[in-house]
């Protein structure tokens, strides 16, 4: 038996994010082959799907969620995406992960098969990988871009 097939949107948001596979880490980055950091990666499907980004980004350190302690990241999630239940997530949705239970999410990653996602991470270029159980116990939230049914 096949996977059932994907949401159109959906379909263009796995491609897209596996487009972006082997781009070099680069904090704040977000251009396709030459550096992208884990919101570089999403903010650069966003404009494959949408066109410009819905709002300008604000300077942040590597280190902005464990000093600002607000969930800046799943707040602007929530402006721009829509939210979906974690156990009805699907190859499309973003994931957010927080690496402490008391700290904000901070790391954002593209979901592409029940088990995959592609996300990047300090040192290392974009890449798909296993959504292993550490992945899914530090899940937080889970968002789709707009338009997918």
């Amino acid at each position: 038996m096949s996977a059932p097939e994907l949401d159109p949107v959906r379909a263009r948001v796995v491609a897209e994010a596996r487009a972006w596979i082997g781009t070099p880490y680069h904090h704040r980055a977000s251009a396709k082959g030459q550096g992208a950091d884990c919101l570089g990666l999403v903010r650069g499907v966003w404009r494959a799907l949408h066109g410009s980004e819905p709002e300008p980004l604000g300077a942040y350190a590597p280190d902005w969620a464990e000093a600002a302690r607000a969930e800046s990241l799943a707040g602007a999630a929530r402006r721009h995406l829509q939210a979906v239940e974690m156990t009805h997530r699907q190859p499309g949705d973003v994931l957010l992960f927080r690496f402490r239970a008391h700290l904000p999410a901070k790391h954002c990653a593209i979901l592409t098969t029940p088990a995959h996602m592609v996300h990047a991470y300090d040192g290392v270029a974009v890449c798909e990988g296993h959504l292993t159980p550490w992945w899914q116990r530090h899940l937080a939230f889970v968002f789709a871009f707009p338009g997918v049914t």
